[in-house]
This record gives C-alpha cells, sequence and structure tokens, in this order.
C-alpha cells in the first residue's frame, strides 16, 4: 500500500520534498509520476534545494534532460518526457548514477528496460484546488515512512512557528502525557507553549480552543491562544509556568489542603454556569461501556482471556443509573493535579491554572471531583479526600450519603477504566511505566466498591477482575510492546 499525502497549497508540495530529502542517500532514486503540470518539478526542486542550498538555481531540465548537482553524493534531476527511446537512457549517462547518486526522475516510463532497481515511486495528482501524493517506498526499512511523516510533521510546525513570529525560537520538549500530542516551550519573545495535536485524533485541537475560551469567559485561568492551525493540529500558547501542583506540593506541603480547596471551588464555579456548547452527552450505559476496556485489555493480559466484560458493564450501568444519572453538567476529565498549576501572582480562583481539558463533555457533578482526588498519580491524604467530598456537597446543597454513594459509583468507573487504559499504554502502546500506577487506581476501586450500594458490582468484579499482584504486573510486562 502507498503511503498518501494530501498538498493542499504549494507550500505542502515543498514541504513534502524537503522531507523526502532528508531519508535520501547515495543510490536512492526517486521516480516521480504524474501528468504535466502535476507538480514534479516542484517537488524536486524543494528536495535538491533541501540538499544543497535554499537560494540553489533549480532550473527545470525539460529541454537539458539531466542536470547535475555535485555533491556528496551527486545528485541527478532528469525529465525523461521529450525521450523518443529507452536506449537513450544509456546515453545520458543514467545507469552509471543509480549506483553512487541520488536520482530524481521525471516522466520514468520512458525508461523501459533501464529503470533503477528498488526505486522509489511518487506520484502527484491534482485534488480540488491542490494535489495529492502517493509514495511506493520499495524494500526499504519499515520506519522509512514513519520518518517520511514525522519529518514531514516537522517542518510543518516549524512553518507554522515561522507565520506566528516565533520560528527562530528556542525550542525545549516537555513531558509527554498518554496521549499523541507533544508540547514544547519555546524562548523567543518571552516564553510560549507549542503544541503538536496530530490531526484525526479524539481531542482535536478545534476542542481545546472551544472549552479553553469558555474557561476564560468565566473567569478561569487556562491558556490564551497566541496562534491556531486548526487544519494541522498546531497551537501556539500562553505560558502559565511549571508550578505544577505535585511540585509545588513537594516543595511546601502546608500548600496541599488550600490547593485542593481551589481546585475543587474551580469545579462549583464551572458547574454553576451553562455548559459550553455541543458537548458531547453519553448515556449511563454508554459510560460503562467505556469501562469494558478493563476486560478488553486488563483481565486479557493477565489471565490470557477478555472474560467477563458484558457482566461488568451490566452491573456498572446499573449502578450508575441508579447511583450517578442526574442532571448533567459541564465536566473536564482530566482533572488532576498534573492537569493543574498553582498561580499565585494571580488571585481567587484564576490562581488555579487548568491545562488538558480538551475532551470536556457533559457528565455528572461528582465526575471531576472524583478525577481530581482519586488521582492515579499521586496518593491524596484521606482527610483531604473526605473534606473536599464534604465541600462540594454542602456548596451545591447536595444530601452527603447521596453524593458519597453517586462518588463511588463515578470512582469505580473511573477506575475500571483506567486499569484497562493502562494495559492497553502496555501492551499495544509499549509504556510500561503505566503498570507502576495500576496497584493505587485498584486501590481506589477497592475503596469504592465497598460503599454497600456498589455491593451487585463488587460482586461481579471479584469474580472476574485479578489483582494486580507482582506476578500478574510482570507478567504485563513481559507482554508490553517494543517502545515506538
Amino acid at each position: 500500500m502507498p503511503l498518501t499525502f494530501d498538498l493542499p497549497c504549494e507550500a505542502d508540495t515543498t514541504h513534502l520534498g524537503q522531507a523526502l530529502a532528508q531519508l535520501l542517500g547515495a543510490g536512492d532514486c526517486v521516480l516521480l509520476e504524474g501528468n504535466i503540470g502535476a507538480g514534479k518539478s516542484h517537488l524536486a526542486r524543494a528536495l535538491i534545494r533541501a540538499l544543497r542550498d535554499p537560494d540553489e538555481e533549480v532550473p527545470s531540465p525539460t529541454f537539458t534532460l539531466v542536470q547535475t548537482y555535485p555533491g556528496a553524493p551527486d545528485i541527478w534531476h532528469a525529465d525523461l518526457y521529450r525521450l523518443t527511446h529507452p536506449d537513450e537512457v544509456h546515453e545520458l549517462g543514467l545507469e552509471a548514477a543509480f549506483d553512487d547518486a541520488i536520482c530524481l526522475i521525471e516522466w520514468p516510463d520512458r525508461m523501459g528496460a533501464y529503470a533503477p532497481k528498488n526505486p522509489i515511486r511518487l506520484r502527484l495528482d491534482t485534488k480540488g484546488c491542490g494535489r495529492v501524493a502517493q509514495i511506493w517506498v520499495g524494500v526499504r526499512a519499515e520506519s522509512f515512512g514513519k520518518d517520511l511523516m514525522a519529518n514531514l510533521r516537522q517542518l510543518k510546525a516549524g512553518a507554522f512557528l515561522a507565520e506566528a513570529g516565533w520560528g527562530r525560537a528556542r525550542r525545549e520538549a516537555l513531558a509527554q502525557d498518554a496521549s499523541t500530542r507533544s508540547y514544547a516551550r519555546l524562548w523567543g519573545q518571552g516564553t510560549a507553549i507549542f503544541m503538536d495535536a496530530p490531526p484525526d485524533q479524539a481531542d482535536c485541537v478545534a476542542d481545546f480552543i472551544k472549552v479553553g475560551r469558555h474557561l476564560l469567559a468565566l473567569d478561569l485561568s487556562a491558556p490564551k491562544i497566541l496562534a491556531q492551525d486548526v487544519t494541522q493540529g498546531f497551537l501556539l500558547l500562553e505560558d502559565l509556568g511549571d508550578g505544577l501542583y505535585p511540585a509545588v506540593i513537594a516543595a511546601h506541603s502546608t500548600l496541599e489542603p488550600s490547593l485542593y480547596e481551589s481546585a475543587t471551588d474551580v469545579l462549583l464555579h464551572l458547574q454553576s454556569y451553562p455548559a459550553a456548547p455541543n458537548l458531547p452527552h453519553l448515556s449511563a450505559q454508554d459510560w460503562a461501556e467505556g469501562a469494558g476496556l478493563v476486560a478488553d485489555w486488563y483481565v486479557r493480559a493477565i489471565i490470557g482471556k477478555a472474560q467477563g466484560r458484558a457482566e461488568i458493564v451490566a452491573a456498572l450501568a446499573a449502578a450508575l443509573t441508579l447511583l450517578a444519572d442526574g442532571p448533567r453538567v459541564m465536566i473536564l476529565r482530566d482533572y488532576h493535579a498534573e492537569n493543574l498549576l498553582y498561580l499565585p501572582k494571580r488571585s481567587g480562583l484564576a490562581r488555579v491554572g487548568v491545562l488538558d481539558f480538551q475532551l470536556a463533555q457533559m457528565g455528572q457533578p461528582a465526575y471531576d471531583l472524583v478525577s481530581l482526588l482519586q488521582d492515579a498519580r499521586r496518593c491524596v491524604p484521606p482527610q483531604i479526600e473526605a473534606a473536599m467530598i464534604a465541600r462540594f456537597a454542602a456548596a451545591r446543597g447536595l444530601d452527603l450519603a447521596a453524593f458519597q454513594a453517586s462518588y463511588a459509583a463515578l470512582g469505580a468507573l473511573r477506575a475500571l477504566r483506567i486499569l484497562g487504559i493502562f494495559a492497553r499504554l502496555c501492551l499495544e502502546g509499549g509504556k510500561p511505566k503505566y503498570l507502576e500506577l495500576i496497584p493505587r487506581v485498584w486501590a481506589h476501586l477497592q475503596t469504592n466498591l465497598s460503599h454497600p450500594d456498589l455491593a451487585p458490582l463488587r460482586a461481579v468484579c471479584d469474580l472476574f477482575l485479578p489483582e494486580p499482584s507482582a506476578q500478574a504486573l510482570q507478567e504485563m510486562r513481559v507482554q508490553c510492546s517494543p517502545s515506538p
């Protein structure tokens, strides 16, 4: 199957040529196919300039048939449109160049039996106002396609930052989460954060923009958008600093209760206003189905088969319908310490910086509170958890006992789903570090299942879910895919 690239504008064709140039060496031959005007010479010119000099004069070889560019290795650019017989290829000396040079050949169908072995075939065709490229890489390393796409992504990112005035900024990669997004801090005119979120993912930049604007309109501290390219999935964001809750608490432990109070109050503030428009709105059954990941990945990884999915989903759906299926509010879903910043120079609720909210949807009031207090990545002191549950229920005017039951049901939902996600990140994503978090999530699940109203769900989980013993975790680690 060919690699396919949409090239909506001339710059995209240029970037593809530049990205391909980074992977070529002596003996590589690129056969450029496509009709007249498809962009073959444009792509070849971009490729040659990437390997030589951005200002290199690269005339079309339409009349000269071959244009050469000395170097290490040499580059041969041929246009065979005017050839009348394949034997003329021999007269041009192309055969001798195949072994030692990089050869770019337009109209390669004219070569006949003189075609090189193991070429890269690149076909360009018009598509709307732009082009589409198809590339067959021949017998090359499996990584060739991934490397080409990574190079292309980097070039597009550089063009975006240059357009935004940050093209010369120094970049420093920031820690990546479990998603496909990546972040970098830029130093230039002050600092900013570059977010690279490849398109066609569940958490797109359009949702980040929408939810971020909503939070800012409520006077909460989400990063402001400095520049955006929604189509490509690039955002330039306000830099809110490094004051993530875990680091601040580690340095100033006395701040922990007040930080969690502020984070709880942010949720109360958010839920006291109408939600952002057009958020996903799932049923209790939908939420329960999402927790089926625990059988698909966690259970299967330990015992070798995905047993109990239907039973767990049915029992969880019943518990959620009974205990946590009231009027919906806006929830942020990944509301936990590593997505919260302490901003001491701001006042009120704006002291809480909020990150990673693009998966916001409609849900139950206790959902984000569970995310905050039953954190998979750090242990929240039990007294703080109990105090925040009481604080939240009192502020909302909710019956504490009923709210605790709802909290436990949603906590079980989250723990089951996270167990599945962490197992998948190991087995499929090559990220064994998440196995270290599973015992904490398991403890959260057991705490939630101890609520009397969740007895039916507990019975099902006891039947089908194996405990993450040291042996079980090692069994999962052995199955971990190699890191990409």
